[in-house]
């Protein structure tokens, strides 16, 4: 077969299968990815008999990393060309593609607004040459109009002139995003990036400065996201407290969030990633009070004990941390609170431990994460000394997990009686305005709950986050 028919043939089979890990940041990653590519007349197929299988990846820690690369070797196995792309891929470029020859190319974020032609080159045999990964922190201007010149590529603020109506909101700014899923609740990116130097942290590295998107495209892209059956939108960032400070507003959420509220279609508003030291009382009292946003306060704690919270570059501690929990109950009793903590820390003592334990106990927290800390490298806190024992983590997590499960199966218990507002996700399930989508339990309902509308019911029992409730009769 000559060249040319091989690119005829490589052409007619332009199909793509995309997989996405990690969190749901990536999720909008994966959307953008999927409009790009569809606009480049590529189809985007999962019935297993794609020519390209394209991986979003999660590069966080070990685990999220081991769970990409096996993602990449199984998908090798189908015979398709494959692709590496987001957070693993950036983070070590062309060592990874090196060390990984399974995959036909290693994408960097800057390759994402030209993917249809990377993705060409990989069906055609051309080839890609992978990048040498940089501190992204250091590549792009400080201000918003200098940014907007850049060659730097920030995944989920691309925006394209001319695109089919279904893959990019239909008028305004041209927000490239397909849906991928097609339930009633999305996440939608009000930025990416971070400014924080916490020591324990790579994502700014390979993630980049903060770089907050204009309200006029958050709000565009609510109303494409109603016009495609949505109901609740999860605003997701590295740190949404943080949102608007490079655009010259620190208070821009405040202002934002009942706009986006009023969106017709829109019944819920739910912010993800608060920052406890950043949370500013009229955020905070946004968020308790305004209708249609849920009273949910996402708060990364990370720990509780203030000495090893300054080592970790973060600020806070019990007695602080609790006066903030009991602001938020003054405004919203029945509001919802999740956090994650990092366990085994370098230097993290016995005492330390048992300050974490003690305000857990009083935090009355709806959902508790709680994980093993490990090196990462490229990160201040892997040269620490006072590194904690792998056995000695182990056993902590252990422990604080099981009284984690015990404290919020008591605090699930504490809502029953109360009535909820469920957005109905599948035929007899949903979630409650103090859960998140998959992280935070479910409410079962006992009754008529039409998917994609939002009923009030009453809970009658709990099972650990889970709770079962009644409908109440309309």
């Amino acid at each position: 077969m000559s060249t040319a028919d091989q690119s005829a043939t490589s052409a007619d089979r332009r199909s793509v299968s995309l997989v996405t890990l990690g969190c749901a940041r990536n999720e909008v990653d994966s959307e953008e990815l999927a409009a790009r590519l569809e606009s480049a007349g590529w189809t985007l197929d999962d019935s297993g008999d794609a020519s390209v299988v394209l991986v979003n990846t999660c590069g966080f820690i070990d685990a999220a990393k081991k769970d990409s690369i096996d993602t990449l070797l199984a998908a090798s196995d189908s015979g398709a060309k494959v692709v590496a792309a987001g957070c693993l891929a950036e983070r070590y470029g062309a060592e990874l593609a090196e060390s990984l020859p399974e995959a036909d190319a290693v994408l960097s974020f800057d390759d994402y607004a030209a993917i249809g032609e990377r993705l060409d080159d990989v069906l055609t045999g051309r080839g890609h040459r992978s990048h040498k990964p940089q501190d992204r922190r250091k590549l792009l201007p400080l201000t918003p109009t200098e940014r907007s010149g850049t060659h730097v590529h920030v995944p989920g603020h691309g925006s394209a002139p001319d695109l089919p109506e279904g893959v990019a909101p239909a008028s305004g700014p041209r927000v490239l995003r397909r849906r991928l899923g097609g339930g009633p609740a999305a996440p939608l990116k009000l930025a990416s990036g971070c400014d924080r130097r916490c020591t324990f942290c790579a994502i700014p590295a390979f993630r980049g400065a903060y770089v907050s998107r204009r309200p006029t495209e958050v709000l565009e892209e609510a109303r494409w996201l109603a016009d495609q059956g949505v109901r609740e939108i999860i605003l997701v960032s590295e740190n949404s407290t943080s949102y608007g400070k490079d655009l010259g507003d620190l208070r821009l959420l405040e202002t934002l969030l009942p706009e986006l509220a009023a969106v017709e279609g829109i019944e819920r508003v739910r912010v993800s990633y608060l920052q406890p030291a950043e949370l500013r009382p009229g955020l905070l009292e946004t968020i308790a009070t305004t209708p249609g946003v849920a009273p949910y306060f996402d708060l990364s704690f990370q720990h509780a004990s203030g000495p090893l919270l300054r080592r970790m570059r973060r600020f806070g501690d019990t007695e602080r941390f609790l006066g903030l929990l009991e602001r938020v109950r003054e405004l919203a009793p029945e509001a919802g609170v999740r956090s994650n903590f990092i366990v085994g820390f370098p230097g993290e003592t016995e005492e330390d431990v048992d300050e974490l334990a003690r305000f857990l106990t009083a935090a009355r927290l709806d959902v508790i994460g709680v994980f093993g800390y490990s090196d990462e490298e490229g990160t201040e806190a892997a040269g620490f000394t006072g590194k904690v024992d792998d056995e000695e983590v182990a056993a902590r997590v252990a422990d604080l997990s099981v009284l984690a499960e015990e404290l919020t199966a008591q605090r699930a218990e504490e809502r029953l009686g109360q009535t909820v507002e469920v957005l109905v996700e599948e035929p007899g399930e949903g979630r409650a305005a103090h859960q998140a989508p998959e992280i935070d339990g479910v409410v079962t309902l006992k009754g008529d709950a039409p998917v994609g509308e939002i009923v009030r019911a009453r809970v009658v029992e709990a099972m650990g986050v889970d709770l079962l409730a009644v409908v109440d009769e309309r």
